[in-house]
């Protein structure tokens, strides 16, 4: 896909420019507030609430970053928008919040959740959602079929695919033969793989062969900073200012 310069302009903060001990919570506002604010790139990530909201939020239980406990999918996003994180006035935000927050003043990336479970909701969702978005946006996905389902939804929406070298290709594991046919069906624009597991041969191959911008996640310190410069084309980080 051209014109994806802008997907690794820049260095992009994991989850927000976020920082526990001045109690800036990953993917909430201030972390995004931080990150704009400091010029980055966000990535962050959606999970599907019972109503069939797009949530920014990474885990699928409530239980380590807010005052509530068990499956955030059992909760309606207005429940939801209500739930206190530890230790900040903030509360979980849809992607549609997210979207009037960032309003295009630095790209966004947008990691879709899944249970591997064929459910391509979540992907429509963020696929209607973003289609009334100007500014600069991208989704991904560790799920091949949610890629898949974001490239049906949404084809002019530049999407990823997130791996590492556990989900990478091996023809002696009928899984992982499965995993890579759905990966080159969803035709993804980008990847995103684990800066442990550079070098290796697919993400440089989807680099050099076929010209996939490859971002590398997650980077936190100086050595894999230097891992990354030389591998891939951008960083996403967390725990300094690139």
């Amino acid at each position: 896909m051209p014109g994806l310069d802008w997907l690794t302009a820049q260095p992009v903060a994991h989850r927000g420019l976020h920082d526990t001990a001045s109690d800036i919570i990953e993917n909430t506002a201030s972390a995004f507030a931080a990150a704009i604010a400091g010029r980055y790139a966000i990535e962050c990530d959606l999970q599907l609430a019972s109503d069939g909201e797009a949530m920014v939020f990474h885990d699928d239980t409530l239980d380590r970053l807010t005052e509530a406990h068990g499956a955030l999918s059992t909760l309606t996003s207005s429940e939801l928008k209500t739930v206190a994180f530890h230790a900040t006035a903030d509360r979980m935000m849809t992607l549609g919040d997210l979207c009037d927050l960032v309003a295009g003043r630095v790209p966004l990336i947008l990691e879709v959740k899944s249970h591997f479970e064929g459910d391509a909701r979540l992907a429509d969702r963020v696929a209607e959602i973003v289609q009334g978005y100007s500014g600069p946006v991208a989704a991904m996905s560790f799920d091949p079929a949610t890629v898949g389902a974001l490239a049906a939804a949404a084809p002019g929406l530049p999407r990823g695919l997130v791996a590492e070298n556990a989900s990478a290709i091996d023809v002696g594991n009928t899984d992982k033969l499965a995993y890579a046919t759905a990966a080159f069906r969803a035709r993804p624009h980008f990847l995103a793989w684990s800066v442990r597991d550079l070098p290796s041969f697919w993400p440089l191959l989807g680099r050099w062969a076929f010209g996939l911008p490859l971002l590398t996640w997650t980077v936190r310190s100086e050595a894999e900073r230097i891992r990354a410069r030389r591998w891939a084309h951008q960083i996403i980080f967390e725990g300094f200012r690139p």
